[in-house]
């Protein structure tokens, strides 16, 4: 029987300005159900090697850390090439790791700018790879560590009600644009 996983953490980056280097801002949603919890505001170095340290900081020194069962991201990178490690995070926190994206990624191109241009670009490579290919669930794809894919379907069936993409990404990445931008565009 798969786990009704309705405690969710979602992560998302917000704009940036790509190759300025600094840090870039990141924001979580809390949700339990379809009732927005909290708002973790963050951030991670643009293409570093921090983002899964800093996500599991942020969720660990939260409030709403015991009632989130699954964390879900929106992509496997943060901040352009910051590309964050869902074992370590499964590992960290004892939750399953969600990624979602709405399109396949272009693997070669990402291969190809992580091993000419990006620093640590070879252990990040190696960890794409590790994570495998992206599996369609919907109209979007995903990737998981520690749920199964039914589980991961129902997590995305159950939190997608504006559109495809789950709620706990859609609103992160709403709130991460008003951030920077001063106020919410496009889609998430």
């Amino acid at each position: 029987m798969p786990r009704r996983l309705t405690g969710v953490a979602g992560f998302d980056d917000a704009p940036f300005a790509p190759g300025a280097g600094g840090k870039v801002q990141v924001v979580g949603t809390v949700y339990a159900g379809l009732h927005l919890n909290g708002v973790l505001v963050g951030e991670v170095e643009q293409d570093g090697q921090d983002g899964a340290e800093q996500l599991a900081v942020m969720l660990e020194r939260s409030r709403f850390a015991p009632v989130v069962q699954l964390v879900m991201l929106q992509g496997i990178a943060l901040g352009g090439f910051n590309v964050v490690d869902p074992f370590f995070l499964e590992q960290r926190l004892a939750r399953p790791v969600l990624v979602v994206s709405r399109k396949l990624p272009d693997l070669p191109a990402i291969r190809e700018a992580l091993l000419t241009k990006v620093p640590g670009g070879w252990e990040k490579w190696a960890l794409i790879e590790r994570l495998g290919p992206m599996e369609p669930v919907g109209r979007l794809h995903v990737q998981r560590v520690g749920l199964t894919l039914e589980e991961a379907a129902g997590v995305v069936q159950r939190f997608a009600i504006e559109g495809w993409m789950p709620e706990p990404l859609r609103v992160a990445h709403l709130i991460a644009g008003a951030l920077v931008k001063g106020q919410s565009r496009g889609r998430a």
